[in-house]
């Protein structure tokens, strides 16, 4: 990935950090929605303009490079290892998922039956894997990327399979809080591509709200999963009466 392509990236994480829309950027620089889309669809926004954007944010063009070098130094996924040694411990893996949902280890002990010895050798562990720097006085900042995620068919994407999937699915999912959504369709390779692109994107914006959402305090959050499936499959229901090609 090109400099120019990161940090138009973080650009653009910053905007949503400061709740700024592509219309509040169009009416600063006085451009249409359009104009702006392609500038940044392009990467094609001068210095003049880059440093426009920035003041309406109210932080510097080199607070702007100095984030986008921060982040460009965290980490998107564990090695298998890593994951295997948090998978065979269900309290760090407990403990992993909350440390990188944000809570704060006050959070943790106040939430979850682990004393703050306990918790601090956990802390330890997960500084061992380089997933939080620990910080003087058991506080610690996360060293994963806003983009990251457990490896593909990785030891926890297998254990939440096996062991959370059945429980997940038990609902109707008619609360306001809940969404399934299932569609069938015949799709072209290039077309199924198209999707997980979409899909892909739409984890990252929920990786990005979460991130946002870490300084509420906790009574004003919820945990939430979200599930995106998709698949070249048909259902071996019909496989009986399914002509052989």
């Amino acid at each position: 990935m090109s400099q120019t392509t990161t940090l138009i990236k973080e650009l653009k994480s910053q905007l949503k950090a400061h709740r700024k829309t592509y219309e509040d950027v169009a009416a600063h620089l006085k451009l249409s929605h359009a104009s702006v889309k392609r500038l940044f669809s392009e990467g094609n926004i001068s210095l003049t303009r880059l440093e426009s954007i920035c003041d309406m944010m109210g932080i510097t063009m080199a607070e702007l490079v100095l984030s986008m070098t921060i982040e460009s130094k965290k980490i998107d996924n564990l090695s298998l290892l890593q994951e295997q040694e948090i998978a065979d411990d269900l309290q760090l893996l407990l403990f992993t998922v909350c440390i990188i949902n944000g809570f704060t280890l006050i959070d943790i002990l106040q939430e979850y039956s682990l004393t703050e010895p306990e918790c601090i050798r956990k802390l330890a562990k997960l500084d061992k894997l380089n997933i939080i720097e620990l910080l003087p006085g058991n506080r610690f900042k996360l060293k994963i990327s806003t983009h990251f995620a457990w490896l593909p068919d990785g030891p926890i994407q297998r254990f939440f399979l096996k062991c959370v999937q059945q429980e997940f699915f038990n609902s109707h999912f008619k609360q306001p809080t809940e969404k399934l959504i299932v569609i069938n369709g015949l799709l072209s390779l290039s077309t199924n591509a198209d999707i997980q692109k979409q899909m892909q994107a739409l984890g990252r914006s929920f990786a990005e709200s979460r991130n946002e959402d870490a300084s509420l305090k906790m009574n004003e959050k919820h945990g939430t999963t979200m599930v995106l499936a998709l698949r070249k499959w048909d259902s071996s229901l019909f496989n009986e009466i399914r002509k052989e090609k």
